[in-house]
């Protein structure tokens, strides 16, 4: 029995938020403060933070936000632009090119709000080896790496299928390695990061299902 490519991301999508819902009511029924195993965490990368280990976080860190998350998500677009279909409008191949970027801003949107409105504090500023600001989770830059990575990697799959397996592990691999920064610089509790990439796959899930609604693979 054959699989239709959106039922199987509509069941991405729900185990995404099921898994989401989950994780911020454990987090939400411990007040928001961390888990043993999250402050164990945290203790180790402390100890075992060098002054290079450290700069090469912070430089790899940044790729997960502001501007090349945006360029990940305009790359999509033109992707997607070409692929297409070279015999659209003006308006409608505008509309796929923009769409990538679109979905990455509402998603910031979403996100943030959730942030604000679960209110979970960081870990100890004295933990720090970054600066960072606003609430933990879930985490801004595992959200943000993770939905522009894979908003690239879907535009990959569409333009040449044959590449779909290999974008997808690259996207992951990138996800993992930004998501994993927040934690070595002590700005994140582990399960700020994990809700972070939850989301993101959610949002990524179902942008998925909206654009091949509305522009179905040939």
């Amino acid at each position: 029995m054959t699989v239709r490519p959106s039922t199987a991301v509509g069941a991405v999508l729900a185990c995404c938020v099921a898994v989401f819902a989950a994780v911020a009511a454990l987090v939400a029924a411990h007040g928001w403060a961390p888990y043993g195993f999250e402050r164990g965490v945290l203790d180790w990368v402390v100890a075992h933070r060098p002054h290079p280990a450290e700069r090469t976080a912070e430089v790899l860190t940044d790729l997960g936000t502001g501007v090349f998350s945006y360029l990940f998500a305009l790359t999509a677009g033109v992707l997607l632009a070409r692929a297409t279909g070279p015999h659209r409008s003006r308006p409608a191949a505008v509309a796929v090119l923009l769409a990538p970027v679109a979905w990455l801003a509402a998603g910031q949107l979403l996100r943030r709000g959730l942030m604000h409105g679960f209110g979970r504090p960081r870990p100890p500023a004295a933990d720090w080896a970054f600066t960072a600001n606003d609430f933990a989770f879930p985490s801004g830059h595992a959200f943000t790496a993770a939905l522009s990575a894979g908003l690239l990697a879907l535009a990959v799959a569409r333009a040449r299928p044959g590449a779909a397996r290999p974008a997808a592990t690259a996207a992951a691999g990138f996800a993992l390695l930004i998501g994993c920064t927040r934690v070595y610089l002590g700005v994140h509790w582990p399960l700020d990061v994990l809700a972070g990439w939850l989301l993101a796959a959610a949002w990524l899930a179902l942008g998925a299902l909206l654009f091949r609604t509305r522009h179905p693979a040939p």
